[in-house]
């Protein structure tokens, strides 16, 4: 039995959530760029949740722009099933839902002239977007191509459209929201669209409407969705379920969309109201914030000593107690305190034991060596502000910080160069450095002993914008932190850091 609108009456399973036959007749409301997992776990999932409260109540017109094959959402009349599965205040949470948001797929290369034809549904309100960070540039588009290259020459495309058929009507701008993983989106989604209008020669009035009565909403999102499991775990749901579905995909429990706006957002985007993992504000910074340094942040500074440490994926590292102790002090007591932006401590340390349940999650599959890629560039943007703030709060050297730095800097000794490539080797072990600075390294590293290179690249401005070295205690701290992993191994170091801190 394949998913689809005519077999959910005959889905006995009781574990899992499927729609009322009502929500088939829901008008749409939505036009979503992208047929990608992020979106179909994310914010088609928040708009599913909110049709089966009878709140948000339309569905979603979805536009294909590559030519990956669409059959399935035909066959299955665009129901997909979501399996949630995760850690939640450290209990285990599993939620199965057929997800009945997606009301048809379009192909922009096919069928534009029908998704043209959804800008005269006086019911359409909404563009949801994520076309991957290379979708919001500005390129030289026709927009009176059928259609035209880039998304915001769709986008300008499908915005004209909607002008000329409801004459300009304030009421007729859109709500319109990227969850492209790019700082301020909605603005520059915004900026480029005004350019390119300009530079198709668009009519004055129409710019103004595009200015004054459409909304380009900034957002941000945070959700693992790993997309398809592997065969043999989808067998096991599909016997689990009985039916099969070639569009099912797994996420974890977290989820967060924070979307820049004010109350007229509100009233638009009423699915919000269901899930408190959607944040309509006028300021979203603070939570950009909070998954830049207390996420990423914390897994850019234990990925080197985790990986060194001989932890494939961060679940096996959250297994062992010596390195979550390391991450769940990193993160709550140290980059907590050093977060460049007023937060409450109770705000942190809440979001904080969120990441630790992400990081434990046992169906999640996070590599570290792949956290490793540009590391550098990583430990600039997310942990030397953390660092610096630190030290100006705290009169004392953040220790943990130290020993992720210090193996941050062993990690990075490139030992061989092969076709302009560098591969460090701990243990026997080769691995391949993914670092735009790996070359500056290699040549430091074949220099310098561990304790001069400490100070050298810690003081080197240029690489940081600061002066490292500077803080007071925080080199001693890096330089004696590489001692210890090198003598006496990574797993004892990080036992004796704890038991240290522990003691003190």
């Amino acid at each position: 039995m394949i998913l689809s609108r005519y077999n959910l009456k005959n889905i006995s399973a009781q574990d899992i959530a499927t729609p009322a036959e009502t929500v088939f007749e829901l008008p749409e409301k939505v036009l979503q760029f992208g047929t990608g997992v992020l979106l179909r776990g994310l914010p088609d999932y928040f708009i599913d949740k909110a049709n089966r409260q009878g709140v948000f109540n339309g569905r979603v017109v979805v536009v294909k722009s590559t030519d990956s094959d669409s059959s399935a959402f035909d066959k299955q009349d665009g129901l997909y099933t979501l399996c949630v599965r995760g850690l939640e205040g450290g209990k285990k949470v599993e939620e199965n839902i057929v997800n009945s948001s997606i009301s048809r797929v379009l192909s922009a290369k096919d069928e534009w002239s029908e998704i043209l034809q959804c800008a005269h549904n006086p019911n359409m309100q909404i563009i949801i977007s994520n076309t991957t960070e290379v979708g919001i540039q500005l390129v030289q588009d026709d927009i009176h191509r059928l259609p035209p290259v880039s998304y915001p020459g769709k986008l300008l495309a499908f915005l004209l459209e909607r002008y000329k058929a409801f004459d300009g009507s304030r009421q007729s701008g859109m709500v319109i929201v990227p969850t492209e993983l790019i700082p301020d989106n909605g603005k520059k989604l915004e900026s480029i669209v005004l350019e390119l209008a300009h530079l198709n020669g668009l009519d004055d009035t129409f710019i103004q409407w595009l200015e004054n009565c459409n909304y380009f909403c900034s957002s941000l999102v945070d959700r693992i969705v790993p997309g398809k499991p592997d065969s043999a775990i989808r067998e096991q749901l599909e016997k689990q379920y009985g039916y099969k579905d070639e569009l099912l995909i797994m996420s974890e429990v977290y989820r967060l969309w924070a979307i820049e706006g004010g109350e007229h957002i509100k009233s638009v985007l009423t699915f919000a109201s269901v899930d408190e993992g959607v944040v309509i504000a006028p300021n979203i910074n603070l939570f950009r914030e909070l998954k830049l340094r207390m996420l990423n942040g914390t897994h850019t500074l234990s990925c080197g000593l985790a990986y060194l440490a001989g932890f494939g994926t961060v679940k096996q590292a959250m297994d062992d107690a010596g390195m979550q102790t390391f991450i769940s002090r990193l993160m709550l007591n140290e980059i907590a305190t050093g977060i460049p932006y007023n937060v409450e401590n109770g705000v942190s340390q809440s979001f904080g034991q969120k990441v630790l349940d992400r990081f434990a999650n046992p169906n999640i599959e996070h590599h570290w060596i792949n956290i490793t890629m540009q590391y550098t560039s990583k430990m600039k943007m997310r942990n030397v502000p953390v660092i610096l703030k630190y030290a100006e709060r705290i009169n004392a050297v953040p220790e943990n910080i130290a020993l992720g730095f210090a193996a941050y800097l062993l990690f990075l000794k490139p030992v061989n160069k092969k076709q302009d490539k560098f591969y460090g080797e701990w243990q026997g072990k080769e691995y391949h450095i993914q670092d735009d600075f790996a070359a500056y390294f290699f040549e430091k590293w074949s220099k310098l002993e561990p304790a001069q290179l400490a100070d050298e690249v810690l003081a080197d401005t240029n690489l940081w914008g600061a002066d490292l070295s500077a803080i007071p205690g925080f080199a001693q701290a890096v330089k004696d932190n590489m001692a210890s992993l090198l003598e006496s191994g990574v797993i004892n170091t990080i036992k004796t850091h704890q038991t240290k801190k522990v003691l003190a």
